[in-house]
């Protein structure tokens, strides 16, 4: 590996077009606990209020969302109540579920601009293998 390579910063950051990204910045800091800490047009970019984890990064555009996500962000939780709850009272809707999704309870949602994303109740791993 050249030594570029391994001394260039990387950071991940999903990204999620939207029509205002302003609405949606305060959608998705309510729901994942996360933080505005920048936005440079048409740019909004919110990060973990403890400085841990990946950027999601709302970037405003004039075309409306058409067809389902490609990609999508699934959240995972021990219960579904009071989560889905929570997430219904701060503007997602529900599209599906709860199911029963080969042993995860799954149930898809979507943000206030019909993003689709999953909320998640896996099975009690048991013990630790190995």
């Amino acid at each position: 590996m050249a030594e570029e390579e391994r001394t260039v910063r990387r950071d991940i950051a999903f990204v999620l077009d939207c029509a205002d990204n302003d609405r949606l910045a305060e959608f998705w800091c309510a729901v994942l606990g996360y933080r505005r800490v920048r936005a440079v047009p048409p740019y909004v970019s919110l990060a973990p209020a403890d400085g841990g984890g990946p950027e999601l990064l709302l970037q405003q555009v004039p075309e409306p969302k058409r067809g389902k996500n490609r990609m999508h962000l699934d959240l995972r939780v021990s219960t579904l109540e009071p989560e889905l709850s929570r997430l219904r009272a701060r503007g997602a809707t529900l599209l599906t579920g709860p199911f029963d999704d080969n042993g995860v309870l799954t149930t898809v949602l979507a943000d206030p601009e019909g993003n689709e994303f999953c909320l998640l109740v896996w099975p009690d791993p048991g013990p630790a293998l190995g």
